[in-house]
């Protein structure tokens, strides 16, 4: 297994200085990470440093709560496309579910819609620490139909991040051409791996340089 292809290296704390974006971006470049998930203020400089690198560019849209109007998050998405992002990271209407309305699935399918018309690709967090078992399957459920090529589990700003059983109950609807995206507090090395077995296909983590020294020092 390859470690570095399922780790996006984040940073989307509020006070990212350019000093730990150049840091952020080496560590990638020497890692060979599948992505690094940058803030949209960095997506321009991100995109000129990286190049020609196979390393997704990633950010975040509607970021943390996801309450936007669709026309603020449509506006978002176009201009982080613009600038050079790979993929986007779109926090869903985490109000419009919780209120029971089909508000989610149309605010997706539009995004997907604007994502896909550009080549881009389109992962959707819908912060499981905020559902139980039964309304994670209905959000990836809706996820689908809509057309999103991933579901996340989390922004990081919630209770609790990545849990093994929520990618559990994803990967058991999901099917096995829509990937899972693991974030929020992944720290070691035993819960990364452990999250990998139980289906995710990405892990977006602050620690990918630590995870992957130790991968490498446990894997020589």
């Amino acid at each position: 297994m390859k470690l570095n292809r399922y780790l996006e290296s984040t940073l989307l704390k509020p006070t990212v200085t350019e000093r730990e974006i150049d840091l952020l971006i080496a560590d990638a470049i020497a890692a060979q990470f599948i992505g690094v998930c940058v803030p949209p203020f960095w997506v321009k400089k991100v995109k000129r440093e990286l190049q020609d690198q196979d390393i997704q560019l990633v950010t975040v849209i509607g970021f943390p709560f996801g309450y936007e109007l669709t026309e603020t998050k449509l506006a978002e998405a176009k201009t982080a496309i613009q600038a050079g992002a790979d993929e986007l990271d779109v926090v869903w209407s985490q109000t419009a579910f919780h209120s029971g309305m089909s508000w989610p699935k149309i605010e997706l399918a539009q995004l997907a819609k604007l994502c896909h018309e550009s080549e881009r690709i389109l992962k959707v967090i819908i912060e499981t620490a905020y559902l139980s078992a039964s309304q994670i399957r209905e959000a990836c459920m809706i996820c689908q139909d809509a057309g999103a090529d991933f579901v996340k589990t989390s922004t990081g700003y919630a209770p609790s991040g990545a849990r093994v059983e929520d990618v559990l109950v994803m990967r058991e609807v999901l099917p096995s051409t829509i990937g899972i995206k693991a974030s929020g507090g992944i720290k070691t090395l035993e819960q990364a791996l452990a999250l990998i077995q139980a289906g995710a296909d990405r892990l977006g983590t602050s620690s990918a340089k630590s995870l992957m020294d130790e991968w490498r020092t446990k894997n020589p």
